[in-house]
């Protein structure tokens, strides 16, 4: 009996022949990816109202870059949107999708409504974000006044296809 237990404890002890090499392999990964993004560069943006500019895309929307996308090498950019009233829909109203890997918009004033392929129409309000599938189809259906979004897009550039003229 005493035999047994001893010797349950050292399979217990001994990793399994897999895991120990699954340990190398995922330690491997971290290592490898590591090394395929480059270090972000520190990066301190401060409020300046003359940084909002039009992208020349949408009149009714002026972007303060935030810098993020040369802080880390074009793999993301950050960006405040502020959306200038009062909404019109037949200018805003245009069916659109963005060819992303990731997409957050966090509303930071205001609120804007916006449908989106096959999820439906959603107004958020201050504080609400939500994030959007790639190429997801979806239109900005109205904003108020004072709209102003946080939005977080990888990579850092990418297209906008309008599907609406």
């Amino acid at each position: 009996m005493a035999r047994t237990k001893i010797k349950a404890r050292r399979s217990a002890a001994t990793p399994r022949k897999g895991a120990a090499r699954s340990g190398v392999r995922r330690k491997a990964a971290v290592k490898s990816a590591s090394k395929a993004r480059p270090k972000h560069k520190f990066l301190v943006n401060r409020f300046r109202p003359a940084d909002f500019k039009s992208d020349g895309l949408r009149d009714y929307a002026h972007y303060r870059d935030l810098g993020v996308k040369d802080a880390t090498r074009g793999m993301v950019v950050a960006h405040v949107i502020r959306l200038s009233g009062p909404c019109d829909p037949k200018v805003v109203s245009k069916e659109h999708l963005h060819d992303t890997e990731f997409q957050m918009i966090y509303v930071l004033k205001g609120a804007i409504t916006s449908s989106f392929e096959g999820q439906g129409t959603h107004t958020m309000k201050a504080g609400d974000c939500w994030l959007q599938p790639q190429r997801i189809k979806h239109k900005v259906l109205d904003y108020s006044d004072d709209c102003e979004l946080l939005e977080i897009v990888m990579p850092a550039d990418f297209k906008t296809v309008e599907l609406e003229k």
